[in-house]
């Protein structure tokens, strides 16, 4: 337990390292570094509030313990088992907290969303449940202060849609709903049937984290500059001074050049700004290919094998089945009551990383 106490103990130094940080008028004024470090002195925050609790609880047991061994008076003596007893039940409890809020966090599960579904195997039933679940979304999103923006929609024949994109703002909103990323399947009576018979249809989910702004930075050392006579028409020298700047990024290879300006320094700023936009360029197509090969990934197909979940109407049951986790709460759920499916996903998916760090 000590080499716990002691990983909190520097959790809370870098916490108030970053407290201290974040009042500095230089920080405040670099606003890229102000909100990078206010976001970890949140996020470290729970930890200390943690650390502060467990001191408590240790020295309340600690003095409940020499009251039991030293005191005489038999009342006072069971006050204090019964005050032992629930404090080792609530250290206890607290143990398995702190061991949660010291698992890595994904610095993608802080963003926004974007959450893409798509009707699958069933025709116009599946379109109708792409919008049941849009719904459920919403509703979902409305409970948790999220926001919800609809980018694109393809409504279907008889109502839902065949496709819809929607952006998901708030607090921690990739974290939770990159979850229902998968196939979900229903299974009930559609409404396009006449006969009462169940059918089984599919729509597709898809969620990313919301793209950031690419913040490009260049390194001095990693800069190859040539500096050359300014050329006019027929290639003659226009400029007797090496005013004109060719920028090679090593790393990349990627190359920029400036003669417009008869100022050499000038020159430079306009190369290396072209520069940065040619190395976001390549970032983002980087970035698009993986996004791309994210999206294989997540959804092979939208037919029936491919399922995550399934939403059986005649029982009132959903099932989820990465975790064999059956729920007859359909309706509640359907309505937006999606954290009960959720919140077990994150349980399960945090013990499954507390037993690779455990085996680490």
């Amino acid at each position: 337990m000590s080499n716990l106490i002691n990983k909190l103990e520097l959790i809370k130094e870098r916490w108030e390292e970053v407290g201290k940080k974040i009042v500095d008028p230089e920080i405040i004024a670099d606003m890229k570094q102000y909100v990078k470090l206010n976001k970890e002195y949140k996020d470290l925050e729970p930890i200390v509030k943690a650390l502060e609790k467990y001191k408590n609880l240790t020295s309340n047991i600690e003095t409940n313990q020499e009251i039991i061994k030293t005191e005489s008076d038999p009342d006072f003596v069971e006050m204090a088992k019964e005050e032992l007893s629930a404090n080792e039940a609530e250290l206890e409890e607290l143990n398995e907290e702190i061991k949660v809020l010291l698992i890595p966090k994904d610095p993608e599960d802080a963003k926004n969303a974007v959450v893409e579904i798509r009707a699958g195997a069933g025709g116009d039933e599946a379109s109708i449940f792409a919008g049941d679940l849009f719904r459920m979304y919403t509703k979902y999103a409305s409970t948790k202060g999220w926001k919800i923006a609809v980018v694109d929609e393809h409504e279907g024949t008889n109502g839902g849609f065949k496709e819809i994109v929607f952006e998901v703002e708030g607090e921690d909103v990739y974290g939770v709903l990159k979850y229902e990323a998968g196939v979900h399947r229903v299974q009930r009576v559609p409404q396009t049937e006449t006969q009462g018979r169940v059918h089984t249809s599919a729509a597709s989910v898809m969620v990313f984290p919301e793209a950031e702004e690419f913040d490009v930075e260049i390194k001095e050392s990693d800069l190859r500059v040539d500096s050359y006579c300014s050329s006019g028409p027929g290639g003659q020298s226009v400029n007797t001074t090496y005013s004109a700047i060719r920028l090679t990024h090593i790393p990349t290879g990627v190359v920029a050049q400036c003669q417009d300006q008869k100022s050499k320094l000038k020159n430079y700023d306009k190369a290396l700004s072209v520069l940065r936009s040619r190395i976001y360029e390549l970032e983002l197509q980087k970035k698009n290919e993986a996004d791309a090969e994210l999206r294989k990934n997540m959804v092979s197909s939208s037919d029936r094998s491919a399922k995550i979940r399934t939403y059986n109407y005649p029982q009132g049951r959903v099932t989820d089945h990465r975790i064999n986790l059956t729920l007859y709460d359909l309706p509640k759920i359907i309505d937006g009551d999606v954290a009960k499916v959720s919140d077990a996903l994150i349980q399960h998916d945090n013990l499954e990383k507390m037993k690779i760090g455990e085996t680490a």
